[in-house]
């Protein structure tokens, strides 16, 4: 089983940003968690470049118990409280972490269709 979501956060860094994941559910779902991965380029500390998501219920704190609509709040918390504590992208985390403005600055610009440093981000608001 295999689709897509969007996430439109309605609060926070991301807000009226639009957010494409992808959902592969293996055949040993619940057991397994589904494969997560975002289609949409975007400057976030929990999201790299290649759309690999870091959302510890997709690893090591999967359980049977929960299911897709646990996940899919749990990416929308990503988005409404990114944490710089567990980063995939580490330059988007540290200036997070050292310089708030700046994170809000840099993430408008990319939503916009800018560059963050060397990075072009595609429009997605």
């Amino acid at each position: 089983m295999n689709f897509e979501i969007s996430i439109r956060p309605d609060e926070g860094y991301y807000q009226g940003g639009t957010f494409m994941f992808t959902f592969l559910v293996p055949s040993s779902y619940p057991h397994e968690p589904p494969k997560v991965k975002c289609k949409t380029k975007v400057y976030h500390p929990n999201i790299d470049l290649e759309g690999n998501v870091c959302l510890n219920i997709l690893r090591e704190d999967w359980k049977p118990v929960l299911n897709i609509n646990t996940l899919i709040y749990g990416l929308n918390h990503l988005f409404t409280q990114p944490n710089h504590e567990d980063p995939l992208n580490h330059d988007a985390a540290a200036v997070l972490r050292d310089n708030p403005r700046l994170f809000e600055t840099n993430v408008r610009r990319a939503m916009a269709g800018g560059y963050v440093g060397q990075v072009h981000f595609p429009r997605c608001i």
